[in-house]
């Protein structure tokens, strides 16, 4: 099972970083700004990235650890694209907003969250009576 979680979390990583970037560009069509269109589409790719490089590192870790981790990057990737698609789509001017609050969402999820996850879920070393 973790192996096929892994491989969703990749693609959903994969197809959330397009997606998040795409929207943002799209919401943006109208700023005269280019470089700040850069920054925002840096800042929405960043928590992919995150998970790319914490893939890396991963191998080490604990089953509950690795399997919080893939998961965070699935529920992260499907909030965003929603999050930008109805701030892209629904309103003639986008607000900056849900491009801000959506990357330091799934920063949160996977800098306070993973780590949780695998210190509850750590083997105790307590006797069984």
């Amino acid at each position: 099972m973790t192996d096929r979680l892994h491989r969703i979390a990749r693609v959903a990583a994969l197809l959330g970083a397009i997606g998040s970037v795409a929207l943002t560009l799209y919401a943006g069509r109208g700023n005269s700004l280019p470089f700040l269109m850069i920054l925002m589409s840096l800042w929405v790719i960043a928590p992919f990235v995150g998970y790319a490089l914490a893939g890396r590192f991963s191998a080490r870790w604990s089953a509950a650890a690795r399997t919080a981790l893939d998961v965070v990057i699935v529920l992260a990737a499907i909030v965003s694209v929603v999050v930008y698609a109805v701030a892209a789509l629904k309103s003639p001017r986008p607000r900056a907003t849900p491009f801000v609050a959506a990357p330091v969402f799934a920063w949160v999820l996977m800098l306070v969250g993973v780590p949780l996850v695998a210190w509850v879920r750590r083997p105790s070393n307590l006797p069984h009576p």
